[in-house]
């Protein structure tokens, strides 16, 4: 933690770099990620502040829509499509994904009641991909198509595609190589950008 600390006590000794950022945001990217600490959007893109706006869940999952029950995914990605405006939405899975595995697995998840409930609800079941997989990869990437599905159902990302609008892209993030790939719809394969 230490060194945690003390890079945020330097952090803001520059405040000319950061003033511009008081004056609002307008990022064209929605990033939907998993809370995985591996996978850092803007290390992955190279993003400076203000170009990304994140949303990080536990297995990179969008929740159903639905209404009278708003989620706090739900929520963020209204804000992005409504109110800043983004013109593309990107679904990042990722290798070695511990919740993605667990679904795979059938782990027994009952010492974890809010994580099992949460993939339970939120995730279709990945297909399994081969079994000797650490990296769960077929599933991981059959995982961020069913995201992409979701989204759809989102009535202001439905509009905006219909409008062309917004993009959505579903990438797959290697944790051990750095490597990243992007569906392609026409070749149904997940192709290195």
């Amino acid at each position: 933690m230490q060194p945690l600390i003390d890079n945020a006590r330097t952090f803001g000794q520059r405040p000319e770099e950061f003033a511009k950022l008081a004056e609002g945001q307008s990022p064209e990217v929605l990033f939907i990620t998993c809370s995985d600490s591996r996978v850092v959007p803007a290390l992955i893109t190279g993003a400076r502040p203000g170009q990304l706006f994140e949303l990080r869940t536990a297995g990179n999952i969008v929740p159903p829509y639905t209404t009278g029950r708003p989620t706090g995914e739900a929520a963020t990605i209204e804000y992005a499509v409504e109110v800043l405006g983004v013109r593309d939405v990107v679904v990042c899975g990722h290798s070695h994904c511990g919740a993605v595995g667990a679904l795979v697995r059938g782990d027994d998840l009952s010492a974890v009641p809010a994580v099992r409930e949460w993939l339970a609800h939120a995730a279709p079941e990945p297909s399994p991909g081969p079994a000797d997989d650490p990296a769960v990869a077929d599933a991981v990437q059959h995982h961020v198509l069913a995201q992409l599905l979701r989204l759809r159902s989102y009535p202001c990302v439905a509009q905006r595609l219909r409008d062309g609008r917004l993009t959505l892209r579903g990438w797959y993030y290697e944790v051990h190589t750095g490597a990243v790939r992007e569906h392609r719809a026409a070749t149904d394969t997940f192709e290195s950008l």
